[in-house]
């Protein structure tokens, strides 16, 4: 039986920013709540890397394989039922197995390579790959030009990412983290259309270093964030990252984990912050934005629902607690 809230949810068109796998959970959650096609993801792709000749692309699979419903349900990355036989091979042969790559998940990246070498951007290749997956949601990579994110650790070293992250397990302490691509890497134009014609924007739970600061180092994207009602949904939980090291990260750069912490860093660009309801309250916080444009509130405002999503029904009530809020804030305004 349809409510009448979700009635009033086909009327929303709703963009996303989103990346690794906490940004791939809530992407599914609007997927499931908003009519089909309504869902804009722009994804982080300063992950993006390349092994053994193929363009990997982490986060941009992490939301294909969960829209299409076959990503790994244990680990949210990888494909649900996998098989090793390459990566088993390339181990005998003494080949370097720290990136492990499946047999299905590698037809994926042979695909993509070869369509970028045939002459297509990466936004074409992600929309044609989307489409053969049957996902109706749009996915956008933030640029079609490469934006690597390095991690400038305290022993001295400079490391792409996923040599950080994977490689050596996240272990090294980071000083800097360096977002690549600057002037050259720019926004690509669709996923700012998808901002400015979104009814509200979200910031997914990911890491707010590595997953959604390059995107929002794009050119134009923070400007035009300014002009839209944001969202943010913080992946700390009780001063813990339920995935991913983006706990550790905050307290090498010196800034102790925590949901408050989360909402300082996006302040210049957000409406609202929502954090778990097992969390005492956030007091409210004076917010930038409303000196950089008229009509916004004065403080960012604080909302706490159940964040933490183990199942489908999770992540569909988070997707609907906001849409629900912002449709009363509307109906109020």
């Amino acid at each position: 039986m349809t409510s009448e809230n979700d009635l009033q949810f086909s009327e929303l068109k709703v963009t996303v920013l989103a990346g690794g796998v906490g940004g791939a959970k809530m992407v599914v959650g609007f997927d499931r709540a908003l009519r089909p096609g309504d869902l804009s993801v722009v994804v982080n792709t300063g992950d993006d890397f390349r092994h053994f000749g193929l363009q990997i692309c982490p986060d941009i699979d992490s939301v294909c394989y969960t829209l299409a419903g076959v990503a790994n349900k244990t680990y949210g990355w990888g494909l649900e039922g996998e098989t090793w036989q390459v990566a088993d091979a390339l181990k005998e042969l003494g080949a370097p197995t720290w990136f492990q790559l499946g047999d299905r998940d590698l037809a994926m990246h042979m695909e993509r390579t070869r369509l970028l070498e045939h002459g297509k951007s990466l936004s074409e290749v992600v929309k044609t790959l989307s489409r053969r997956m049957g996902i109706q949601s749009k996915v956008y990579p933030m640029s079609d030009q490469p934006a690597p994110t390095m991690i400038e650790t305290k022993q001295g070293s400079v490391l792409s990412f996923q040599d950080y992250l994977v490689r050596l397990a996240a272990e090294p302490e980071v000083k800097r983290i360096i977002h690549g691509g600057g002037e050259h890497a720019q926004a690509l134009p669709g996923a700012l259309k998808a901002i400015e014609e979104a009814d509200f924007v979200v910031l997914a739970p990911s890491n707010p270093w590595v997953s959604i600061d390059p995107i929002l180092a794009r050119p134009g994207i923070s400007e035009a964030l300014i002009k839209q009602t944001v969202y943010a949904v913080s992946p700390i939980i009780l001063g813990k990252a339920l995935k991913g090291p983006a706990a550790k990260m905050f307290a090498e750069l010196g800034i102790e984990p925590s949901s408050l912490a989360v909402m300082e860093h996006y302040q210049e660009t957000l409406d609202y912050f929502v954090h778990d309801i097992s969390e005492p309250p956030i007091e409210k916080n004076d917010s930038p934005k409303a000196e950089r444009r008229v009509g916004v509130p004065e403080i960012v405002r604080t909302l706490q629902f159940q964040t933490i999503m183990k199942d489908e029904n999770d992540k569909v009530a988070l997707a609907k607690a906001i849409c629900s809020h912002y449709l009363q804030n509307r109906c109020d305004a």
